[in-house]
C-alpha cells in the first residue's frame, strides 16, 4: 500500500546491482533511477532481470532512489525453444 505523497511510475531494468538493487530506466523521461525489491517481493522470492517491466514507488523527496512494487508482464518470448519434459528412471537406470 502507498501512502498519498509517493509518486508512482513505470520503468525498464537496465542493470542489474548486488544486494538486490537494480538501476531502472523510467518510460515517460528517460532518467535512470536506484531502485530497491519491496518486502512483499523479496519475501515471495521474485525474481527480477534486465529488460523486466516493472511498477515504482518514488519519493517526492529524493528523485533519485525508488523502490520496486511490481514486476509488470513480460513480454512474449516466441523464439525461446520449447522446454524439455525430465525424463523419469525406473529402478535400474531404465526409461519408461
Amino acid at each position: 500500500m502507498t501512502t498519498p505523497n509517493t509518486i508512482e511510475v513505470e520503468g525498464t531494468i537496465v542493470t542489474i546491482l548486488p544486494g538486490t538493487m537494480f538501476r531502472v530506466e523510467l518510460d515517460e523521461s528517460q532518467h535512470q533511477v536506484l531502485a530497491h525489491i519491496s518486502g512483499k517481493m523479496r519475501k515471495h522470492f521474485v525474481r527480477l532481470t534486465c529488460g523486466d517491466r516493472v511498477k515504482l514507488e518514488m519519493s517526492p523527496h529524493d528523485l533519485t532512489k525508488a523502490r520496486v512494487l511490481y514486476r509488470l508482464d513480460r513480454p512474449s518470448q516466441d523464439n525461446r525453444p520449447a522446454r524439455r519434459k525430465h525424463q523419469r528412471f525406473r529402478r535400474g537406470g531404465r526409461r519408461h
